[in-house]
């Protein structure tokens, strides 16, 4: 079983420093309203370059939003599902498709990215049935179980676990493998590390995410599986690949999940980023951390999916 948290990834890049300093300087308060969070986020997406030979094209699954993105030259029929993050109140298809075309190059497989329903005008359970509903229409359209990668950031990575142990109570079959990048876990916000790194986060607090739970869960229990899967019966999981960075404050979401997956013998893979902030991934266009973190991310593609290297 592979543990990429034994490895030691030192950010050397100048280009960090940079990011963190822009991050700064525009922190959350509880004052900004959900519409100019929504608008902050939108703008920010805007400045991640696509790569090379990107090409996307909108599509309706099931009645959910979505686009198929491709990226350089696909090698099979698998695809990867890919739920973006935006602490459930914000983000979109749009926004993330930088990262997603870069996972399609890396992966050498096509993305079908998704756009849920967000809080507060839909809560819980929303978000986790339009996941299951795209991943359920690529079952109808006749991609294999087996050609199926689920994956996501931060609310989306917490949507991929979640979409698992509703497979699993469901009893239909699993993709053959899971990418949680900095999920959240733990509605709860419980983890130790909500204080130990809370001087080191720019980006994720325990009181941006208390509101953000509050808007999601409308009430229901922060504990219930398919909106904490951290809480979840992980038995039976598919293939995981957890990444998460080492200075974010939703660390123990990770670690915490990583170890509970290995005690319910899930076959689990972990890499630590040392001194990553949440979302370094839609850096990669100039933070060569990013750019590695999703070329590990295409090597675990094209291991679960029994792909040519």
């Amino acid at each position: 079983m592979f543990d990429s948290s034994k490895e030691s990834y030192v950010a050397e890049s100048v280009a960090l420093d940079k990011i963190l300093s822009s991050k700064r300087s525009n922190p959350y308060s509880k004052e900004k309203s959900i519409k100019l969070l929504r608008e902050e986020h939108f703008n920010g997406s805007l400045a991640n370059p696509l790569p090379k030979n990107t090409k996307w094209k909108k599509v309706d699954v099931g009645g959910v939003p979505a686009e198929w993105v491709y990226c350089s030259n696909i090698s099979s029929d698998s695809v990867f599902l890919f739920i973006h993050g935006g602490g459930y109140y914000r983000g979109s298809a749009q926004a993330s498709r930088s990262v997603v075309a870069r996972i399609s190059a890396a992966a050498g497989i096509r993305c079908l990215s998704i756009d849920y329903r967000l809080a507060p005008e839909c809560p819980f359970p929303c978000a986790i049935n339009d996941t299951y509903v795209s991943y359920d229409w690529l079952i109808r359209q006749g991609v294999s179980h087996k050609n199926i990668v689920v994956g996501g950031m931060s609310a989306g990575g917490g949507l991929s676990l979640a979409l698992s142990l509703k497979l699993k109570d469901k009893r239909e079959n699993q993709p053959c493998g899971l990418v949680a990048i900095s999920p959240w876990t733990d509605m709860t916000q419980s983890g130790k590390t909500m204080k130990t790194n809370a001087s080191k986060d720019p980006i994720i607090s325990k009181s941006y995410l208390d509101r953000m739970a509050g808007l999601y869960l409308n009430g229901v229990q922060a504990k219930t599986p398919y909106a904490s899967p951290l809480f979840g019966n992980l038995k039976g999981l598919p293939p995981t690949l957890i990444q998460v960075g080492s200075a974010e404050t939703m660390l123990d979401d990770s670690l915490r999940m990583v170890n509970k997956a290995k005690k319910e013998l899930v076959e689990i893979e972990y890499e630590c980023w040392q001194d990553m902030f949440h979302g370094w991934h839609g850096s990669a266009h100039i933070l060569k951390e990013g750019d590695k973190a999703i070329k590990s991310i295409g090597k675990f593609c094209k291991r679960v999916l029994r792909l040519k290297k």
